[in-house]
Protein backbone atom coordinates (compact mmCIF):
# COMPACT_ATOMS: atom_id res chain seq x y z
CA UNK A 1 0.00 0.00 0.00
CA UNK A 2 1.27 3.43 -0.82
CA UNK A 3 1.71 5.55 1.81
CA UNK A 4 0.93 9.37 0.83
CA UNK A 5 2.35 12.83 1.11
CA UNK A 6 0.77 14.52 3.97
CA UNK A 7 2.67 17.49 2.87
CA UNK A 8 2.34 17.40 -0.91
CA UNK A 9 -0.09 20.41 -1.65
CA UNK A 10 2.48 22.21 0.79
CA UNK A 11 5.16 21.24 -1.17
CA UNK A 12 3.27 22.21 -4.22
CA UNK A 13 2.52 26.05 -2.76
CA UNK A 14 6.31 26.24 -1.85
CA UNK A 15 7.39 25.39 -5.42
CA UNK A 16 5.38 27.51 -6.98
CA UNK A 17 6.30 30.51 -4.72
CA UNK A 18 9.64 29.71 -5.24
CA UNK A 19 9.69 29.38 -9.18
CA UNK A 20 8.13 32.25 -9.38
CA UNK A 21 10.85 34.58 -7.79
CA UNK A 22 13.06 33.05 -9.93
CA UNK A 23 14.51 30.97 -7.07
CA UNK A 24 15.47 34.62 -5.26
CA UNK A 25 13.45 33.48 -1.72
CA UNK A 26 14.57 31.46 1.23
CA UNK A 27 11.94 29.43 3.60
CA UNK A 28 11.70 32.89 5.13
CA UNK A 29 10.01 34.95 2.98
CA UNK A 30 8.36 31.84 1.22
CA UNK A 31 6.72 31.46 4.84
CA UNK A 32 6.02 34.90 4.71
CA UNK A 33 4.29 34.43 1.25
CA UNK A 34 2.05 31.80 2.38
CA UNK A 35 0.98 33.81 5.67
CA UNK A 36 -0.45 36.61 3.33
CA UNK A 37 -2.74 33.39 2.15
CA UNK A 38 -3.86 33.03 5.40
CA UNK A 39 -1.53 29.80 6.30
CA UNK A 40 -0.02 29.83 9.88
CA UNK A 41 2.87 27.74 9.50
CA UNK A 42 6.19 27.44 10.82
CA UNK A 43 9.12 28.80 9.22
CA UNK A 44 11.02 25.74 10.45
CA UNK A 45 8.42 23.66 8.60
CA UNK A 46 8.81 25.26 5.41
CA UNK A 47 12.43 25.41 5.69
CA UNK A 48 12.64 21.46 6.39
CA UNK A 49 10.41 20.89 3.46
CA UNK A 50 12.49 22.94 1.50
CA UNK A 51 15.78 20.94 2.13
CA UNK A 52 13.75 17.46 1.37
CA UNK A 53 13.18 19.40 -1.99
CA UNK A 54 15.99 20.64 -2.84
CA UNK A 55 15.02 24.49 -2.97
CA UNK A 56 17.46 26.77 -1.93
CA UNK A 57 17.73 30.26 -2.77
CA UNK A 58 20.01 31.19 -5.38
CA UNK A 59 21.38 34.48 -3.93
CA UNK A 60 24.55 35.18 -2.76
CA UNK A 61 25.22 38.45 -1.54
CA UNK A 62 28.58 39.65 -2.76
CA UNK A 63 30.41 42.81 -2.28
CA UNK A 64 30.63 45.43 -4.89
CA UNK A 65 31.77 49.07 -5.89
CA UNK A 66 29.59 52.29 -6.63
CA UNK A 67 30.53 54.02 -9.19
CA UNK A 68 33.01 56.88 -7.75
CA UNK A 69 34.20 60.34 -9.57
CA UNK A 70 36.05 63.01 -7.85
CA UNK A 71 35.63 64.27 -4.03
CA UNK A 72 34.79 66.96 -2.89
CA UNK A 73 31.90 68.67 0.16
CA UNK A 74 29.38 70.67 -0.88
CA UNK A 75 26.74 69.90 1.69
CA UNK A 76 26.86 68.48 5.22
CA UNK A 77 25.49 65.11 6.18
CA UNK A 78 22.08 65.42 7.13
CA UNK A 79 21.12 62.17 7.20
CA UNK A 80 23.62 61.08 9.93
CA UNK A 81 22.93 57.08 9.14
CA UNK A 82 18.70 57.78 10.23
CA UNK A 83 17.70 55.41 7.42
CA UNK A 84 14.03 55.51 8.76
CA UNK A 85 11.19 57.32 7.68
CA UNK A 86 7.86 58.17 8.92
CA UNK A 87 5.89 59.11 6.01
CA UNK A 88 7.02 59.19 2.31
CA UNK A 89 9.05 61.93 0.65
CA UNK A 90 10.63 62.91 3.91
CA UNK A 91 14.37 61.19 3.15
CA UNK A 92 15.55 60.47 -0.03
CA UNK A 93 18.76 58.46 -1.18
CA UNK A 94 20.73 58.27 -4.48
CA UNK A 95 23.68 57.22 -5.68
CA UNK A 96 25.50 55.57 -9.14
CA UNK A 97 26.38 52.12 -9.91
CA UNK A 98 28.30 50.59 -12.89
CA UNK A 99 28.00 47.46 -14.40
CA UNK A 100 30.01 45.55 -17.57
CA UNK A 101 29.33 43.23 -20.01
CA UNK A 102 31.02 41.84 -22.71
CA UNK A 103 33.38 45.00 -22.04
CA UNK A 104 30.56 47.74 -22.40
CA UNK A 105 29.63 49.57 -19.46
CA UNK A 106 26.22 50.61 -18.54
CA UNK A 107 24.94 52.71 -15.61
CA UNK A 108 22.16 52.79 -13.57
CA UNK A 109 21.03 56.25 -11.32
CA UNK A 110 17.95 55.87 -9.12
CA UNK A 111 16.53 57.66 -6.55
CA UNK A 112 14.99 55.77 -3.23
CA UNK A 113 12.20 56.81 -0.46
CA UNK A 114 13.36 55.31 2.97
CA UNK A 115 10.11 55.11 3.86
CA UNK A 116 9.30 52.14 2.02
CA UNK A 117 12.37 51.36 0.35
CA UNK A 118 10.58 52.36 -3.25
CA UNK A 119 12.48 53.34 -6.38
CA UNK A 120 10.42 56.75 -7.18
CA UNK A 121 12.83 57.20 -10.59
CA UNK A 122 16.13 55.99 -12.46
CA UNK A 123 18.05 56.31 -15.57
CA UNK A 124 19.93 54.09 -17.40
CA UNK A 125 22.41 55.80 -19.60
CA UNK A 126 25.99 54.19 -21.02
CA UNK A 127 27.71 57.42 -19.82
CA UNK A 128 27.67 58.73 -16.56
CA UNK A 129 27.01 62.23 -17.96
CA UNK A 130 24.91 64.77 -15.70
CA UNK A 131 22.08 64.02 -17.74
CA UNK A 132 21.42 60.77 -16.50
CA UNK A 133 20.80 62.25 -12.99
CA UNK A 134 19.05 65.80 -14.04
CA UNK A 135 16.72 63.91 -15.98
CA UNK A 136 15.97 61.53 -13.04
CA UNK A 137 15.54 64.48 -10.86
CA UNK A 138 12.73 65.59 -12.81
CA UNK A 139 10.58 62.21 -12.84
CA UNK A 140 11.35 62.29 -9.24
CA UNK A 141 10.34 65.34 -8.76
CA UNK A 142 6.27 64.19 -10.23
CA UNK A 143 6.14 62.24 -6.75
CA UNK A 144 6.17 65.11 -4.81
CA UNK A 145 3.18 66.77 -3.04
CA UNK A 146 2.93 70.70 -2.32
CA UNK A 147 4.22 70.55 1.02
CA UNK A 148 7.15 67.56 1.03
CA UNK A 149 10.15 68.75 1.77
CA UNK A 150 12.13 65.82 1.83
CA UNK A 151 16.03 65.35 2.02
CA UNK A 152 18.15 63.90 -0.81
CA UNK A 153 21.18 62.19 0.51
CA UNK A 154 23.94 61.05 -1.82
CA UNK A 155 27.85 60.41 -1.60
CA UNK A 156 30.29 62.86 -2.95
CA UNK A 157 30.29 62.17 -6.46
CA UNK A 158 31.40 65.01 -8.83
CA UNK A 159 27.28 64.49 -10.37
CA UNK A 160 26.19 65.69 -7.09
CA UNK A 161 28.46 68.65 -6.70
CA UNK A 162 27.12 70.43 -9.79
CA UNK A 163 25.66 73.90 -9.60
CA UNK A 164 23.04 72.82 -12.15
CA UNK A 165 21.97 69.99 -9.50
CA UNK A 166 21.81 72.04 -6.27
CA UNK A 167 20.14 74.36 -8.03
CA UNK A 168 17.42 71.69 -9.41
CA UNK A 169 17.04 70.72 -5.73
CA UNK A 170 16.43 74.15 -4.43
CA UNK A 171 14.03 74.81 -6.56
CA UNK A 172 11.91 71.89 -4.58
CA UNK A 173 12.91 72.75 -1.24
CA UNK A 174 14.56 69.93 -1.25
CA UNK A 175 17.90 69.99 1.39
CA UNK A 176 21.26 68.25 0.24
CA UNK A 177 23.16 66.11 2.23
CA UNK A 178 26.19 64.32 1.51
CA UNK A 179 27.82 61.39 2.97
CA UNK A 180 31.30 62.10 4.66
CA UNK A 181 33.84 61.62 2.50
CA UNK A 182 35.57 57.80 1.50
CA UNK A 183 32.41 56.44 4.12
CA UNK A 184 30.36 54.42 1.78
CA UNK A 185 28.24 53.55 5.12
CA UNK A 186 26.79 56.67 5.41
CA UNK A 187 24.66 55.96 2.15
CA UNK A 188 24.52 52.23 3.39
CA UNK A 189 21.01 51.96 2.37
CA UNK A 190 20.82 52.49 -1.18
CA UNK A 191 24.34 50.30 -1.36
CA UNK A 192 22.14 47.95 0.45
CA UNK A 193 19.59 48.24 -2.66
CA UNK A 194 22.41 47.94 -4.91
CA UNK A 195 23.69 44.69 -3.60
CA UNK A 196 20.18 43.39 -4.03
CA UNK A 197 20.10 44.24 -7.42
CA UNK A 198 23.14 42.40 -8.25
CA UNK A 199 22.66 39.81 -5.98
CA UNK A 200 19.18 38.69 -7.16
CA UNK A 201 19.58 39.79 -11.03
CA UNK A 202 22.80 40.54 -12.18
CA UNK A 203 24.65 37.96 -10.70
CA UNK A 204 22.30 34.88 -11.61
CA UNK A 205 21.63 35.81 -15.33
CA UNK A 206 23.81 36.37 -18.55
CA UNK A 207 24.20 38.84 -20.73
CA UNK A 208 24.34 39.25 -24.88
CA UNK A 209 24.57 43.18 -25.08
CA UNK A 210 23.58 46.05 -22.28
CA UNK A 211 20.45 46.90 -24.15
CA UNK A 212 19.58 43.27 -22.91
CA UNK A 213 20.70 44.25 -19.77
CA UNK A 214 19.14 47.51 -19.28
CA UNK A 215 15.49 46.03 -20.39
CA UNK A 216 16.56 43.16 -17.47
CA UNK A 217 16.99 46.25 -15.21
CA UNK A 218 13.47 47.54 -15.88
CA UNK A 219 12.05 44.39 -15.32
CA UNK A 220 13.86 43.82 -12.45
CA UNK A 221 13.07 47.61 -10.65
CA UNK A 222 9.16 46.81 -11.28
CA UNK A 223 9.38 43.33 -9.71
CA UNK A 224 11.43 45.01 -6.40
CA UNK A 225 8.84 47.82 -6.42
CA UNK A 226 5.69 46.00 -7.00
CA UNK A 227 5.79 42.18 -5.94
CA UNK A 228 9.44 41.56 -3.88
CA UNK A 229 8.26 41.47 -0.23
CA UNK A 230 10.55 42.81 2.63
CA UNK A 231 10.18 41.34 5.98
CA UNK A 232 11.34 44.76 7.19
CA UNK A 233 7.80 45.83 5.24
CA UNK A 234 5.37 43.34 7.60
CA UNK A 235 5.91 40.85 4.54
CA UNK A 236 4.94 43.70 1.63
CA UNK A 237 6.58 45.16 -1.81
CA UNK A 238 7.08 48.47 -1.05
CA UNK A 239 4.13 49.51 -2.90
CA UNK A 240 2.00 47.27 -0.97
CA UNK A 241 3.27 48.93 1.80
CA UNK A 242 2.53 52.23 0.79
CA UNK A 243 -0.51 51.79 -0.72
CA UNK A 244 -1.84 49.87 2.71
CA UNK A 245 -0.29 52.77 4.71
CA UNK A 246 -2.56 55.14 2.55
CA UNK A 247 -5.61 53.11 2.71
CA UNK A 248 -5.79 51.03 6.03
Amino acid sequence: MLQTDRHAALKERIDRVYHQHKGRYGYRRITAVLGHNAEVINHKKVQRLMQLMGLKSLVKVKKYRSYRGSEGLVASDLLKREFKAQAPNQKWVTDVTEFKVKGQKLFLSPVMDLYNGEILAYQINRRPEFRMVSTMLEQAFERLNQDDKPILHSDQGWQYQQPAYRHMLAGKNIEQSMSRKGNCLDNAAMESFFGTLKSEFFYLESFESVEQLASGLEDYIAYYNQERISLRLNGLSPVQFRTQALNP
